[in-house]
């Protein structure tokens, strides 16, 4: 008996001695995790303001503020009450320099905790500062990082970025709130697929220009609102995209499926098309040094509403007619789209420079360093084919 009994015991002293645990945990209330992050143009806070007259500043020059969203605040995900109020499940702690690294560590002396962006769900970056600064110079610490993932995702705000992490809302994060915003892409194309950052460091690295999703803030409330461009050779922000131009991008580079079209019929009363299924292709076409492009959308949907109660849509006459007017509506949104991509931006984020490296990869690699400017001179012609499969239901009188 003892025989067998010796070797089990040393066998699990072994284990014991090789098993060292948890060790160098910490406790998540010892911790400053920070859920946000947004960048602005350097704005001094009032109470940087205040500790700068007590000297508590540093050799530094003031050309971007860093805002980190900490949660929890002392308990895990709840709120606590102060006076009988409810107080916010989250602390926003702001500083300025031109390091955005030498900040972060300008929190420490300020703060208990250590703070720790494991779980970094959003970073925001104001389009005043992108102006300013190029988009890889912000992302510069980000990228090198170890503690970010690179699955955060990255969103362009118009006015100051840190007042997208403020809520009005005392039981909501303003950083998760963004981030579970993108699960309504199934409803509408008007949001954009959300560029996470290693998709982002790909496309700073390629010169390529890119949109972003816009954000916009008013008394607490945060919406999306349209795409950002960048401009690949200089990484600054040049311009917006309204929603209807971000849903047509959507339609194009057919990352969208969804979303609605709404026109004006032959009496100007208004008329809805719910868009069901979504196609595009685009074919790039080479001649000499002329290139051009062919587009095809294709889309299926249904009547969903209309204002006009002259008539009732019981007939393919009236599907036909009523598709016509949806389709010259699509045509005129894809213009004006193409319109400010080829003449007002002359940057392409479509797409289109993709399709001919893959269609003619010769071709491209004469034109990959001034893309831009090719493709704003391409000619680009569009082919429709909508129709309108069915009225939903409704009940003639």
């Amino acid at each position: 008996m003892c025989k067998r009994t010796f070797p089990l015991i040393l066998c699990m002293l072994l284990l014991l001695v090789t098993q060292t645990g948890c060790w160098s945990s910490r406790e998540i209330e010892d911790l400053g995790l920070y859920s946000g992050l947004s960048l602005d143009t350097g704005n001094l806070t009032t109470a940087e303001q205040k500790l700068e007259e007590q000297g508590g500043t540093y050799s530094k020059k003031n050309l971007v503020t860093v805002t980190i969203q900490i949660v929890p605040v002392k308990s895990t995900g709840t709120t606590e009450k102060q006076g009988g109020q409810q107080t916010a499940p989250y602390v926003n702690v702001s500083g300025t320099g031109d390091s955005v690294l030498e900040i972060f560590r300008e929190f420490s002396i300020r703060n208990e905790r250590p703070i720790i962006g494991h779980h970094l769900k959003v970073i925001i970056v104001s389009a005043d500062l992108l102006k300013q600064q190029s988009m890889d110079q912000l992302m510069d610490f980000v990228l090198r990082d170890n503690d970010i993932r690179p699955s955060t995702m990255v969103f362009i705000s118009q006015g100051r970025a840190d007042d997208t992490l403020i809520s009005k809302r005392t039981d909501a994060i303003p950083s998760f709130h963004i981030k579970e915003m993108i699960s309504n892409r199934f409803r509408t194309s008007k949001v954009l697929s959300p560029v996470i950052l290693s998709q982002l460091d790909a496309l700073m690295h390629s010169k390529k220009s890119y949109a972003l999703q816009n954000l916009i803030t008013v008394d607490g409330d945060t919406e999306f609102s349209g795409a950002a461009i960048i401009k690949g050779d200089t990484g600054h922000w040049i311009g917006t995209l309204s929603e209807e131009d971000t849903e047509c991008l959507s339609w194009l580079t057919g990352k969208g499926t969804s979303g609605a079209i709404k026109a004006y019929d032959w009496d100007n009363e208004p008329m809805t098309y719910e868009m069901k299924a979504m196609k595009s292709k685009i074919k790039a076409i080479v001649d000499g040094d002329d290139i051009s492009f062919e587009v095809s959308i294709r889309t299926e949907g249904r009547l969903i509403e209309t204002w006009n109660k002259k008539s009732y849509p019981t007939s393919a006459e009236y599907s036909e007619k009523v598709g016509r007017v949806f389709q010259e509506k699509l045509a005129q949104m894809m213009q004006k789209l193409m319109q400010k991509l080829q003449n007002d931006y002359k940057a392409d984020v479509a797409s289109f420079g993709e399709t001919l490296s893959i269609q003619h990869p010769a071709e491209w690699k004469k034109v990959m360093e001034h893309w831009d400017d090719t493709f704003s001179r391409s000619k680009i012609s569009f082919k429709y084919d909508l129709k309108i499969t069915e009225f939903g239901s409704f009940t003639e009188e």
